[in-house]
């Protein structure tokens, strides 16, 4: 183990939060281009799908990647799988059909996907390996890098819809990869000696988890993610875009601003939430059984607020100005709840993990959570194309319901 483990917490959070900036801002890019250039809302969900499947296959394999080769082997290949995914991205010629363009940036999409696993993986499971041992050391770590992760991933949203509104989607694209590269550099130059470099061993099966608790909290993961993604990766920003462009130049570009505004803010505000968990729940003064009756809790309250923006948004029918404010007020209180049940099963997973197999755990918990955002972005597009964004927003709930079912599992 590193004896300088925060110098090394600093550089695996300083790569961490590049490939979310970018991550983000790439998000933002895609959608709205997208959706300028007439693509409906199920054609922009499937832009993301490859995405979220990519997730779902690196994060199996992922663990055992990273017990293999090592953590900041896997931290290195996620931030160059990035780089090249945009100068891909970039090389898009915007006179292909809609068809083409539609294959090639899910596949451009999917090589994205791999690359944010393999980087989320090696440092969440880094951060069990350097946090202290003693009272909520290991609690305050986690949130602290996820919340900031969250921040900065909101940051991108908003990076994203002004690279747009400002230079255009290929010259954003290529700007991003410039300044993730040099930050690649960066990380390579300044990552002291001492995580894991891998070990011979561990077969691919054993990724699969045998401890019940990590099943039931995978589980419950899945269908978290899922309710979060049904209304965020289609819905609502297609909503805001009827409601504030006029579908003129000038009307997109305000539009843009404002939905990445929000989109920002949201992440934003879930980050603070969940770096400010440990203190929200006073966890140093409590014992893991008592976090674990928590998650139960925080799961239940959070499914009530998807079922009653749902149900205004039956009762108004068409877009009001009464029904956007209602939904930027509850959707900002779900991120708030959000990110405490998000900050929880973070913290629950890395304390179920063992350390000698904590990459695996880490990779097969991830790997539902991929599964969760993948359900999620299929069901946004459909559900939007149905019913719009009440039975956007109901889905969510039903999904919040099976996620609360799920913790209510977990042994104290």
């Amino acid at each position: 183990m590193t004896d300088r483990p925060l110098a090394a917490y600093g550089a695996v959070t300083a790569a961490y939060w590049a490939f979310m900036l970018s991550d983000g801002a790439l998000r933002m890019l895609v959608l709205l281009h997208f959706h300028i250039l007439g693509f409906s809302p199920v054609q922009l969900a499937y832009l993301f799908l490859l995405y979220e499947l990519a997730g779902i296959i690196t994060n199996y394999s992922a663990g055992w990647i990273a017990t293999r080769f090592g953590l900041t082997r896997t931290l290195y290949a996620g931030l160059g799988l990035q780089i090249a995914a945009l100068l891909a991205l970039a090389m898009l010629d915007p006179g292909w059909a809609i068809g083409a363009s539609l294959v090639y940036v899910m596949v451009v999409q999917g090589v994205s996907g791999v690359a944010k696993d393999l980087a989320k993986m090696a440092s969440k499971s880094a951060v069990k390996l350097l946090a202290p041992a003693e009272g909520d050391g290991l609690f305050r770590w986690v949130a602290a890098l996820t919340g900031s992760k969250n921040a900065v991933k909101g940051l991108g949203f908003l990076l994203g819809s002004g690279l747009l509104a400002t230079l255009g989607f290929g010259p954003a694209v290529l700007a991003m990869a410039a300044v993730l590269a040099a930050i690649l550099v960066g990380v390579l130059i300044g990552m002291p000696d001492g995580l894991p470099a891998g070990r011979k061993g561990p077969r691919l099966r054993e990724v699969w988890s045998l401890d019940p608790d990590i099943n039931r909290l995978a589980l419950a993961r899945l269908f978290l993610f899922g309710a979060r993604d049904v209304w965020f990766v289609v819905g609502i920003p297609v909503y805001f875009y009827a409601v504030l462009s006029d579908g003129t130049a000038e009307g997109n570009r305000a539009a843009f601003f404002l939905i990445g505004g929000f989109m920002a803010l949201w992440i934003i505000l879930y980050g603070a939430v969940q770096a400010a968990a440990p203190q929200v729940l006073r966890a140093g003064r409590r014992p893991a059984s008592a976090l674990v009756a928590e998650a139960r809790r925080w799961a239940l309250r959070l499914t009530f607020i998807p079922a009653a923006l749902a149900l205004l948004a039956w009762l108004a029918g068409d877009p009001a100005p009464w029904l956007t404010a209602a939904l930027i007020a509850g959707l900002l209180l779900f991120g708030a709840v959000f990110a405490i049940n998000s900050a929880l099963h973070s913290w629950l997973i890395l304390d179920f993990a063992q350390d000698v197999r904590v990459s695996m755990d880490v990779g097969f918990y991830y790997m539902a959570n991929a599964a969760g955002r993948l359900l999620g972005t299929l069901l946004s597009g459909l559900s939007y194309q149905w019913g719009g964004l009440s039975l956007c927003l109901a889905t969510a709930a039903a999904l919040l319901g099976l996620s609360t079912i799920s913790a209510a599992r977990l042994r104290d």
